[in-house]
């Protein structure tokens, strides 16, 4: 089973998400960080489960989509993946 590193940017991207959306409803923001959070798990058993960033274009470079947001993370080894970024998908990466 693989380690999951949050990088201090995805772990930004989880509290900007969530106060942007605590603005309007603080449960449902609650229940957004935790979705994303969960949906990143995943990959501690199945790392490569991950579509390739068309933009990067590299097999190391994958992302996970969660309702309207990617979760971009690198593959660094069998037993290591990093969460780099977690991205709403509508502006471009």
């Amino acid at each position: 089973m693989a380690k999951l590193i949050w990088s201090d940017q995805a772990i930004s991207d989880l509290e900007g998400i969530g106060d942007f959306i605590g603005q309007d409803s603080e449960k449902f923001a609650k229940i957004t960080v935790k979705k994303l959070f969960e949906r990143a798990l995943i990959l501690k058993t199945f790392p490569t489960m991950g579509r390739i960033v068309p933009e990067k274009n590299s097999s190391k470079i994958r992302e996970l989509i969660e309702r309207n947001y990617r979760i971009i993370y690198e593959i660094i080894s069998e037993l290591e993946i990093h969460i780099l970024t977690i991205h709403h998908s509508r502006p471009d990466l």
